[in-house]
């Protein structure tokens, strides 16, 4: 546990980079080779559209690093937070502590008020109007969302008083698992069971990209499973039967245009079905 501390105590950013490239290029080429759905669009198109909000959450990250920084380094000085307030533990359980609560308070709870709150609902909208999701949908955010995903992380880090290779680490783990969740392969249907009672797996966030209610609104986490879990909002869905999407922009000119998917969080409201 020391060299991985260690090491994401001063990981490059380099290194980051090499982490994020490498992840959408690995299960680029994978889903390419053995796809889950064999959808009949342009996909270099497609993933210019998704690779741009990539590097605008890119930016609004960069620009606001030094405000995660400082808040992680606080809570270091001061003793701040849910960790610092614990007996002192063995550092692998110390790590998967950090990780659950920085996971449940920067990933499910942002995610899920995301849904409830209709406002933040017309940012986080972007992510689920595309129709095609595969490795590059998963960082798929309207720079206003990852704007409010970083006030959540932040948030977090002040909660659990979290150090700043413990973030570093979290941003890792949860920027690979998006790319794999969000990935057009699939898993033997036992493998993806199993792996669900503790991480998300691929058939599981699928159902969260069903274009109708009630399983839009369901399956929030993004590393582990055990908030859904917990709080009722895991669900299940046939994988044959997903069709992904949003029901109310489900026409190409609303979910694969750059310039109306940037204008939906300022567009007039529609609500969605409620059954489906």
């Amino acid at each position: 546990m020391n060299e991985i501390i260690d090491y994401f105590s001063t990981i490059p950013s380099s290194h980051r980079a090499l982490i994020l490239a490498g992840g959408i290029a690995l299960f680029w080429l994978i889903e390419s080779a053995v796809p889950f759905v064999k959808f009949g669009y342009n996909k270099w198109q497609h993933a210019g559209i998704n690779i741009f909000f990539t590097l605008t959450t890119i930016v609004v990250n960069f620009c606001l690093a030094f405000i995660l920084i400082n808040t992680a380094q606080w809570t270091t000085v001061h003793h701040f937070g849910l960790l610092n307030w614990l007996p002192e533990m063995n550092s692998w359980l110390y790590a998967v502590i950090g990780l659950l609560l920085l996971d449940f308070i920067g990933a499910y709870l942002a995610h899920l008020v995301e849904h409830k709150v209709k406002f933040l609902w017309r940012f986080h909208l972007i992510h689920h109007t595309d129709t095609w999701i595969d490795t590059t949908s998963g960082n798929r955010h309207h720079p206003g969302e990852s704007v409010i995903r970083f006030v959540f992380t932040t948030l977090g880090v002040l909660i659990v008083g979290s150090p700043m290779w413990m973030v570093f680490l979290y941003q890792t783990l949860s920027v690979v698992a998006t790319q794999f969740t969000h990935a057009n392969i699939v898993l033997p249907k036992k493998i993806d069971k199993m792996m669900s009672y503790i991480l998300v797996s691929p058939d599981m966030h699928k159902v969260h990209h069903h274009y109708k209610l009630p399983y839009t609104d369901s399956n929030y986490g993004n590393i582990f499973s055990i908030w859904d879990r917990i709080f009722g909002t895991f669900s299940t869905l046939e994988r044959e039967e997903l069709v992904y999407g949003v029901d109310t922009h489900m026409k190409p000119e609303e979910h694969n245009n750059l310039k109306s998917l940037l204008s939906i969080p300022f567009q007039k409201y529609r609500s969605p079905e409620s059954n489906g």
